[in-house]
């Protein structure tokens, strides 16, 4: 959503309507008619498979949320390069190069293509599979409205100006939110999905040897931790290993990532910017110091939120035959 100044109550008035009627098009049970059966088979395939790869989860979640904030919920994160897109996709992005999930994506897809050839969008079932890949693990449900049709442009220069980035200062993680219809809530509840999934050293090392170019730790990381991630997990400003977000916890999905974050033991600078803007820090405060339920509840509402993010309708777009692919 670009920041736009309107002139004029009509002007107004207007753009309320569209953006009104854009996103009364999302409906519960959207192929209630034309492919009853889809929701259950995409839950069916999620609940027969997610709990022999759980981190799938976490990684089909981050699909989503990548995708959302890249030309709106249209399954443009999905497409490869082809002569017809021209250009290179979402997929090369640096945000993206490390997402996976995308074969899960297309196993669920060629189900339901089975069932009802041409109904089901791409866009639909990720949001769809992001959801029940999460109460699979134990995690939080949310309504998932639907109606979404596929994109049909992907790029990866559009995908590294719009992914918020691990390194981003609060500024920055507020305009980028701000920009998709989110609020500082929206920002502290979605960063909360930080409590499942894992990063590489990469997305964070340089908070531990080189934070300002002069071979420093940075300040606001707890220096003992600092200390543990160098010895165990990171050893050089160049390691691939692996890391947990939320250590020991990282396949639950409960209120840990917000006592790590207010003992400054987030990966992420970006983590660590919730720290300093008195809003987040107090948003933060009250969900660490809450239950796991209500926690939950705001979650739900800021991913529903999430997934009505510039989403295409009625005839915009269109119904992809295979997820990686634009229709020929």
């Amino acid at each position: 959503m670009e920041k736009v100044r309107y002139y004029g109550i009509v002007i107004v008035v207007l753009v309320s309507l569209v953006i009104g009627s854009t996103h009364a098009a999302l409906t519960m049970n959207f192929y209630a008619k034309s492919c009853p059966k889809a929701e259950k088979i995409v839950l069916d395939y999620v609940n027969n498979h997610i709990p022999n790869a759980p981190s799938l989860s976490a990684a089909i979640l981050r699909m989503h949320f990548h995708d959302c904030f890249v030309r709106g919920c249209d399954a443009s994160v999905l497409l490869n390069f082809t002569s017809s897109t021209g250009n290179q996709t979402e997929k090369v992005a640096v945000p993206n190069q490390t997402l996976r999930g995308f074969g899960f994506i297309d196993r669920v897809k060629s189900l339901l293509e089975a069932e009802c050839p041409g109904v089901i969008s791409c866009a639909d079932i990720v949001a769809l599979v992001a959801r029940d890949s999460v109460v699979a693990i134990g995690g939080p449900s949310w309504r998932v409205p639907t109606g979404r049709r596929d994109g049909v442009v992907s790029n990866a220069s559009e995908a590294l100006a719009q992914i918020p980035a691990p390194t981003s200062n609060f500024s920055t993680l507020q305009t980028d939110f701000a920009n998709k219809g989110l609020n500082l809530k929206d920002l502290v509840l979605l960063s909360g999905a930080h409590t499942i999934g894992i990063s590489h050293c990469s997305s964070f090392a340089s908070r531990l040897y080189n934070f300002t170019g002069v071979g420093d730790q940075d300040p606001a990381l707890d220096s003992e931790y600092a200390a543990n991630l160098k010895a165990r997990k990171c050893r050089s400003i160049n390691s691939t290993t692996i890391v947990e977000m939320d250590p020991g916890s990282f396949r639950t999905f409960d209120l840990s990532y917000y006592t790590l974050v207010l003992k400054r033991r987030g990966l992420f600078e970006s983590d660590a910017a919730l720290l300093t803007d008195s809003r987040t820090r107090s948003f933060l405060t009250q969900l660490e110091q809450g239950s796991v339920k209500n926690f939950y509840q705001e979650f739900a509402e800021s991913m529903e939120k999430m997934g009505n993010i510039g989403v295409k309708t009625g005839t915009s777009g269109q119904i992809r035959k295979h997820c990686a692919v634009v229709n020929s």
